[in-house]
């Protein structure tokens, strides 16, 4: 690890301090011409005795706006500070999880992973406008059906399409026949540029995409394409569950990364990360956003630098190993439930290295879902599936309650069965 470690409280309560000393200070500065400020201090006490001890609680009442890119150009000198803080969690995230080289590399923290990916996606898109000087009808978008909602999100703001991929109903691998059979009809129907969508963890099964599946049947007809793993969901836990993990920058088909922070890391809401290579970022650059020291190149423009203070006080309080361990907890008891419901004979699906179980709906009862909170995958009529995420706060004895009520309704439905077939034999 080049750039991740662990700091003591009082190491990181300095390094905050640092660099809000570096920022503006609009407590105290005659600062006339930014349209920000401090939070308002009739609402938000700045002097409440607790914040002392609370840096990153001290950033979000100073406020920091963090507009722009940090890893490319200038910045707004008023909050250098922060800024440089966020570099550093992008080289922890880049270098010393994804494995890319030092300053290879441009991202920004996001406010969230639905952005994040449209960010990756907008980018594509102008790539293609404006290097190859692409039609937008000749522009597709290629993730699986088990893909998250923004990638639709971001077909329809961008006006693209979107080929939707089949997965095998118990893997959720990608359907290889069904991809190359949707390559082929889109390149007769004018489609020469893709963009695609590979999954490191879906929302609701946690299934990996092998990136290698888009790569080799794209590559085998000599189609032109860009590579995005959404990593949203299981970049926090995928790369340290699985040693020989290789979903990374070491990859040279692998362009782009979105991580969210506010999953598995548990930082405040909205947290996503988008991280690229180097040469790509600038094809959203809004030359527009003059009054703007160096250059725009995000989606959302004005953004809380508290957010990427709030992550780096996760990352350098945990550091690596002991990041490590955490992670090795969740798969323990991600582990322990799987062994449960094998002694009950019952299907459902788990990525090996991730820490969501997946259930059958024919197992679960409505009064099950109701007291556990199981998420269905799709609310109303049809849904086939409830998923288990195996989050910090959730523990053996959560899960152990829940299996004893699950047996209990699986006897319960036996006894049923049972008195069925013999009530039939008996009118036979």
């Amino acid at each position: 690890m080049q750039f991740w470690k662990k700091l003591s409280q009082n190491e990181r309560q300095e390094r905050i301090q640092k660099a809000l000393n570096e920022n503006v200070n609009f407590a105290h500065d005659a600062s006339l011409g930014y349209p920000a400020s401090k939070l308002d201090g009739k609402v938000f006490n700045s002097d409440a005795p607790f914040l002392k001890d609370a840096p990153t609680l001290q950033t979000y009442i100073a406020n920091p706006n963090h507009i722009g890119c940090h890893t490319l150009g200038t910045s707004e000198k008023a909050f250098k500070g922060t800024q440089e803080m966020e570099r550093e969690v992008l080289n922890v995230l880049a270098v010393d999880i994804f494995k890319a080289q030092p300053d290879s590399f441009d991202g920004y923290i996001a406010p969230g992973g639905t952005e994040a990916n449209i960010q990756a996606i907008w980018m594509y898109r102008n790539y293609f406008l404006y290097k190859l000087n692409a039609n937008p009808s000749e522009i597709a978008i290629i993730a699986s059906e088990d893909t998250h909602y923004s990638i639709p999100k971001a077909a329809n703001l961008l006006m693209l399409d979107w080929l939707k991929i089949p997965v095998d109903f118990k893997t959720r691998v990608i359907d290889a026949f069904s991809l190359e059979n949707t390559i082929i009809n889109a390149k007769k129907r004018g489609k020469k540029y893709f963009i695609i969508i590979s999954n490191m963890g879906t929302t609701m099964f946690g299934a990996i995409d092998n990136p290698d599946d888009y790569i080799q049947i794209l590559e085998k007809h000599q189609l032109t394409y860009k590579l995005h793993i959404d990593g949203a969901y299981g970049g926090f836990v995928y790369p340290f569950s699985n040693k020989n993990c290789d979903i990374n920058f070491e990859n040279p088909k692998i362009s782009s990364i979105t991580i969210d922070a506010h999953k598995m890391l548990q930082a405040p809401y909205g947290n996503g990360v988008f991280i690229c290579r180097k040469g790509l970022i600038e094809n959203v650059l809004t030359k527009e956003a003059e009054y703007v020291e160096g250059m725009d190149l995000t989606l959302c423009g004005s953004r809380s630098g508290a957010n990427a203070i709030a992550v780096w006080m996760i990352l350098f309080t945990y550091g690596p190993f002991g990041w490590c361990e955490k992670i090795r907890v969740l798969q323990m008891r991600t582990e322990w439930l799987c062994e449960q419901l094998n002694e009950l004979n019952l299907t459902y699906f788990r990525e090996p290295y991730m820490n969501i179980v997946t259930i059958p709906s024919e197992h679960i009862t409505k009064a099950l879902e109701e007291k556990y909170d199981l998420v269905p995958q799709k609310h109303g009529t049809g849904n086939q599936w409830y998923k288990i995420v195996i989050m910090d706060h959730v523990e053996v004895d959560h899960l152990s309650t829940f299996i004893t009520d699950l047996k209990a309704t699986i006897h319960a439905k036996k006894r049923i069965t049972t008195k069925i077939q013999s009530i039939t034999e008996s009118t036979l």
